[in-house]
């Protein structure tokens, strides 16, 4: 759930009329914010997304005589602590910063060149939240983790985004859940395995990549077991169907 919230905030993009329609929300300068009302505590602060650039934002801020916001700017909460800090150019977030108001950084989003972005996000207390690397504005690289530090979710694709090099996912306690990694980039054949919570096989087997169908299908034999690790049943497929 985690990942597919972070994804859809910084995926967003907004035409002109959506531009307007959004006008509200662009932060004013002058303006200093309550914590409790621009920290989520799920998605954290996002009021900043919909001004960044590389990921297609092209909302505007402006000055105070009203021109589009040049260079460095620094925005308050009510107590004094700064809860963001970020360079702009023509009213378009290029790097930033955002904190807590006790401090800690909440996101760091920095450009490493024209198709290159990152943008690491953390908890409260300093922890690493999610970590995602883009390229030419799609998310080539995403890693998640849960608040006790362990890996939650991670994600690879190649750079142009045609194929996955793997989609992994865990229990909070570290153990995996699904394990979905390449195993043969020239026929893009993967291996699947499904886990039960006690860390038990459920399931595995292999899947292949149709790009005809933009889909990932079930192929050759898959097995099935019960939570003891006991072979429930056996199946075989071809493209995606039980022969």
């Amino acid at each position: 759930m985690q990942r597919l919230l972070i994804i859809f905030l910084f995926l967003t993009s907004f035409g002109f009329v959506n531009a307007q329609r959004f006008a509200n929300q662009v932060p004013n300068t002058d303006r200093k914010y309550k914590a409790e009302k621009v920290v989520d505590p799920d998605y954290g602060i996002t009021m900043y997304n919909h001004m960044i650039s590389a990921l297609g934002g092209d909302s505007m801020r402006y000055n105070k005589q009203g021109y589009n916001l040049q260079g460095w700017q620094e925005d308050f909460y009510e107590s004094g602590k700064v809860i963001h800090k970020g360079f702009y150019t023509d009213g378009l977030i290029k790097v930033f910063k955002n904190f807590f108001e006790n401090g800690q950084v909440e996101r760091n989003f920095t450009v490493s060149d024209p198709k290159r972005c990152s943008v690491e996000i953390y908890y409260p207390d300093g922890k690493i939240r999610s970590q995602i690397n883009y390229f030419d504005g799609n998310p080539q690289k995403e890693y998640d983790f849960y608040a006790n530090g362990n890996p939650e979710y991670t994600e690879e694709n190649d750079k142009d985004m045609e194929f996955l090099y793997k989609r992994n996912s865990y229990f909070e306690n570290g153990q995996p859940s699904s394990l979905f990694e390449l195993i043969d980039k020239k026929a893009k054949k993967y291996t699947k395995k499904e886990f039960h919570e006690n860390g038990k096989l459920k399931e595995e087997g292999s899947m292949l990549l149709r790009k005809d169908m933009g889909d990932y299908l079930k192929e050759g034999d898959w097995i099935f077991y019960n939570e003891k690790g006991d072979v429930l049943k056996r199946e075989k497929y071809k493209n995606g169907q039980i022969e």
